[in-house]
């Protein structure tokens, strides 16, 4: 394999501390360098290299930034972006044998399970005439800059295994997220917040909790920073009461020389990120307070994103999974600060809802979610595009898995009303940032049961996701444990027909 040439890749002989010292020397002797040199520290920053310096990448990038929404639990395909007649025909009767033969189910009982209609309603938008339900009126005002891939797979029925097979190319544990691997590569292109951000709102959290942004085997400055949209932007990380900014500043330049004597002594590469650690979190004061405040946004910007909207009782009702009060404002909210962290250079940004996860009272649930993200994602496109950043910020609608055609009969539903996992063809999107606007990728059959046309894999997805950044995903490589692993494991490949 390979090695890359956005970061040098060390012998296999190498020992685990060597192997850890030298991934981190370039910014462990910088930072000691500065730290005994006596200069003023802002000055020095200013060339000092470190781990989220921007890097050159393999080819000319399309895009810059990334803003990731993750919708987990599993969306229904076919409730709002893959149309299925003949399944609304057939409601209620059987799928042929053939279909469901040595298939595994989260929860469904096969020999008696039917097929389930959809009650949604499917029109086409735009110049291309993309097909949007009825729940989804404001993403289908964006039809044109939306490619959306119907044609995916994973390789897990589960919600964790599949949430970090999405997250990381594989269903393990251990390895690094998509953005770590991104500011691994790339680094970032803001000095005072992290390269890579990670916004949650409302409902359940993730199945796979932290492992989704984790940095893996990677160093740890490449793991998502979680921000909240009110209060502290990061627990912790407001001075305590009757600690002035200036005492603050004295007390970490003492641990700072500390730091830096004992760095000199033992070479250690967790001293040296230490020193870096302080040194973020006492800049990211000042930038965190800021990015939140959002008294600078318009009226109009505030209204387009929805931000003040408040759930009405018959919403608040239908909110078993998808979140209870608060969760408009704080989605809203986290649409709106992902556009303020990528125009300040953050890199990566994870936005979080869930759950999605829709075994039973599928068209309530669906409804409410779909009320909760419809405006605000919307306004996030026609935001940006508007600012002029969609062209270099890909924006990504994307869950670990999609939902059966089937309905799901478990013994406890009087009748099925919602779907199980299923991983062997769902849809996601993608927005901006070099892809092809009002183009569908892919084509599943008649019951959106299994895929005809391009099947894409998730290493696939993010092997074209790197490739939009100008990253070779065969390149972006990191030697860990005597191997050269790869975002994209041992397949993946760029699905051309989804590039601009």
């Amino acid at each position: 394999m390979k090695q890359t040439s956005l970061m040098p890749l060390l012998p296999i002989s190498d020992t685990r501390r060597s192997f850890l010292t030298g991934i981190s020397t370039g910014l462990g002797l910088a930072a000691v360098a500065h730290l005994m040199s006596g200069e003023p520290k802002a000055r020095a920053e200013e060339t000092s290299p470190s781990p989220l310096a921007a890097r050159p990448p393999h080819f000319t990038p399309r895009a810059r930034n990334c803003i990731f929404i993750n919708l987990f639990g599993g969306p229904s395909q076919a409730d709002l972006f893959d149309p299925k007649p003949l399944l609304n025909e057939q409601h209620g009767r059987p799928l042929p044998e053939s279909f469901t033969k040595n298939v595994r189910f989260a929860f469904i009982e096969k020999e008696t399970a039917t097929l389930l209609g959809s009650p949604r309603t499917f029109a086409r938008h735009g110049a291309a005439g993309l097909e949007f339900s009825d729940l989804l009126p404001h993403l289908a005002t964006c039809a044109d800059d939306m490619c959306v891939i119907r044609s995916m797979h994973t390789d897990t029925f589960a919600h964790t295994p599949g949430e970090i097979q999405l997250s990381t190319g594989v269903s393990v544990l251990g390895r690094p997220s998509l953005g770590a691997w991104m500011t691994y590569g790339l680094g970032s292109l803001s000095r005072d917040l992290p390269g890579f951000v990670v916004l949650t709102a409302g409902g359940r959290p993730p199945e796979a909790a932290s492992a989704n942004w984790g940095s893996g085997f990677l160093p740890p400055s490449h793991q998502g920073v979680p921000f909240r949209s009110q209060g502290e932007p990061i627990l912790n990380l407001n001075n305590p009461a009757g600690i002035s900014r200036e005492m603050q500043r004295l007390q970490l330049d003492a641990v700072r020389e500390l730091n830096a004597r004992r760095y000199a002594h033992l070479r250690d590469p967790e001293i040296a990120a230490r020193i870096a650690t302080y040194e973020s979190a006492y800049r990211m004061q000042t930038a965190a307070p800021e990015l939140i405040d959002l008294s600078g946004e318009t009226r109009q910007t505030l209204e387009a994103y929805g931000v003040d909207r408040v759930e009405t009782e018959s919403q608040l009702q239908a909110a078993k999974r998808a979140g209870g009060k608060g969760t408009m404002h704080a989605f809203s909210t986290n649409c709106l600060l992902a556009r303020r962290l990528v125009e300040r250079g953050v890199r990566f940004v994870n936005l979080y809802h869930g759950s999605w996860d829709h075994h039973d009272q599928l068209d309530p649930q669906l409804k409410y979610g779909c009320e909760i993200v419809d405006r605000p994602i919307a306004a996030l496109i026609k935001d940006l595009k508007q600012r002029g950043l969609l062209d270099s910020t890909l924006v990504v609608w994307a869950s670990e898995f999609g939902r059966t055609p089937l309905g799901e009969n478990r013994k406890e539903y009087d009748k099925p009303t919602g779907r199980d996992h299923h991983p062997f063809a769902f849809t996601l999107w993608m927005a901006g940032g070099g892809t092809k606007g009002g183009e569908v990728v892919g084509k599943t059959d008649d019951f959106g049961w299994s895929i005809l046309e391009e099947p894409v894999h998730i290493n696939d997805f993010h092997a074209t996701l790197l490739h939009v950044f100008g990253i070779d995903h065969l390149q972006l490589t990191y030697r860990f444990q005597g191997r050269d692993f790869r975002l994209t494991d041992v397949g993946g490949k760029v699905i051309e027909s989804a590039l601009a």
